[in-house]
């Protein structure tokens, strides 16, 4: 299968970053209306959990189950295919009547979300190396873009008294056509040259496909992804909580600390990628990585609820353009196997999402919530210490087909 030539990447780009913002869009038309869904179905707070656990396990099958496809048919294909489930799927949560059919919806929802996590970010990596420079961070921020936007739309909706169920079909409506528009403008089949040691699907002589792969460098970055998806699932589950609890303030507070981080971060995914071209990925990882321990110790040790607000801030923009940065390397790490490589850096971090919020949990219920963030503040440490792992090759790769000098996150690849 061929890299069809005539794709232009401004093309692919747009239709790449609608595909990241429609998917943050659809995944908060669940998060925003779980309480609205868990009223519905009777649903306790044990069961609930017990529910996300079931949507974050299936979720990462569905990664692991598309890296493999990904290398043998392209990740066009499969993100359209998910991308279309998902916008199917989305409607489930509302028209489940008890925990049984929650479930089998969560299940659903969580493989389709699994397979387009990881099927759109392979098309990132296309894109970005048709462009010659930076570009991921600008992606995912389309995915809080589309995140952001989904949660103002379940807002207004509740606030108007709009049905739930009309609410989300609409919204799988939209995500469809969205589909339709943007399918024939994704990124061709990135494929890229194999050798007989090096293939996707192994060979007669007994080749796998991590053969020539740098073993150590992908389970270090997978170490680093599971470490500061660890560290950013703190913040979306317990920044909140931390301001009301730590200064005794009313909830409005609490929401103020996480849309400060959430909105920090998203802005300042639009604009890491200059700095990402001018200095490299690595220093962008360390130092970014710095000021989000910088933005947790505020938010820690801070007096007043207006200064941990700000520290909540300062985490989100030392966050923001790090997990794009592991998920270029990952995805560059091989010639023939990047479906499997994104899958399981993915994956890891997906895994550190859901750790998150439970760890600091576990560890606050027997000390105290501040020192339960310390978790978070440890895994963005080990970030400073391994940021080498999403050091470029120095080798020749394609783009869309098309071969280049050298690869995106360096200096020596800025492009006008």
């Amino acid at each position: 299968m061929q890299v069809p030539q005539t794709t232009e990447p401004r093309r692919s780009r747009r239709a790449v970053a609608s595909i990241f913002a429609l998917n943050g869009f659809l995944a908060a038309m669940w998060v925003a209306h779980i309480p609205v869904i868990s009223d519905r179905t009777g649903v306790g707070h044990d069961e609930l959990g017990g529910l996300l656990l079931l949507l974050g396990g299936s979720a990462f099958v569905g990664m692991q189950v598309c890296g493999p496809l990904i290398d043998r048919w392209g990740s066009r294909p499969l993100t359209v295919a998910a991308a279309v489930v998902l916008a199917a799927v989305i409607v489930t949560p509302v028209l489940a009547v008890d925990t049984l059919t929650l479930g089998a919806a969560l299940a659903a929802f969580g493989f389709a979300n699994g397979c387009l996590d990881v099927s759109m970010n392979a098309q990132a990596v296309a894109v970005e190396r048709a462009y010659r420079r930076p570009i991921m961070s600008s992606f995912h921020g389309w995915f809080s873009s589309g995140s952001l936007v989904g949660s103002g739309v379940v807002a207004a909706t509740l606030w108007a008294d709009v049905g739930v169920v009309p609410t989300v079909a609409c919204a799988a409506v939209a995500g469809l056509v969205v589909v339709a528009a943007v399918a024939r403008g994704l990124a061709g089949r990135d494929e890229r040259p194999t050798t007989s040691t090096n293939n996707s699907s192994g060979s007669s002589s007994g080749s796998t496909w991590w053969d020539g792969i740098d073993r150590r460098r992908l389970v270090l970055l997978a170490i680093v992804a599971f470490g500061l998806m660890l560290a950013e699932g703190t913040a979306y589950d317990w920044s909140a909580l931390h301001v009301v609890e730590s200064y005794g303030t009313g909830e409005a507070i609490g929401a103020i600390a996480f849309g400060a981080f959430s909105a920090t971060m998203t802005v300042s995914r639009f604009v890491i990628d200059p700095v990402v071209a001018s200095v490299g990925a690595v220093r962008v990882v360390r130092v970014g990585a710095l000021v989000g321990i910088v933005g947790m110790a505020i938010a820690i040790v801070s007096p007043v609820p207006a200064l941990a607000v700000v520290g909540w801030a300062v985490f989100g923009v030392g966050l923001a353009g790090l997990i794009p940065q592991i998920f270029t390397a990952a995805g560059n790490l091989t010639d023939s196997a990047g479906g499997r490589t994104i899958s399981i850096v993915v994956g890891c971090g997906y895994l550190g999402m859901l750790a998150g919020p439970a760890v600091v949990g576990f560890i606050s219920s027997r000390t105290s919530l501040n020192t339960g963030l310390l978790a978070a503040l440890a895994a963005l440490l080990l970030a400073v210490c391994l940021a080498g792992v999403v050091r470029p090759p120095q080798r020749p790769v394609s783009a869309l087909g098309e071969p280049r000098s050298s690869h995106p996150g360096g200096r020596a690849t800025l492009e006008g």
